[in-house]
């Protein structure tokens, strides 16, 4: 994934992200911020998921609870990176 598709998805994942009520205890407080729930779809460059493929491929790497949405995201990119999502 290029720099710029990157950029797009992180601007994206705060977007959505940004709308939950900090802080967050678990995944299932961030449902509520997405909205069309867990089936919110992010996509950049040739790479598409949603919320729920999020979860069920970086769920192990999230460290709950979570105060911000950039720390979230920060963590988000981060195990993307780690599992090659990206």
């Amino acid at each position: 994934m290029t720099d710029d598709a990157e950029g797009e998805l992180r601007d994206q994942l705060l977007s959505a992200f940004s709308n939950a009520e900090f802080p967050v205890e678990d995944q299932m407080g961030l449902v509520p911020a997405l909205p069309d729930g867990p089936m919110t779809r992010f996509e950049a460059g040739d790479r598409s998921f949603t919320a729920m493929e999020l979860a069920a491929e970086i769920g192990e790497y999230q460290s709950f609870p979570y105060h911000s949405a950039e720390g979230l995201v920060d963590d988000v990119m981060r195990a993307m990176r780690t599992e090659n999502l990206l």
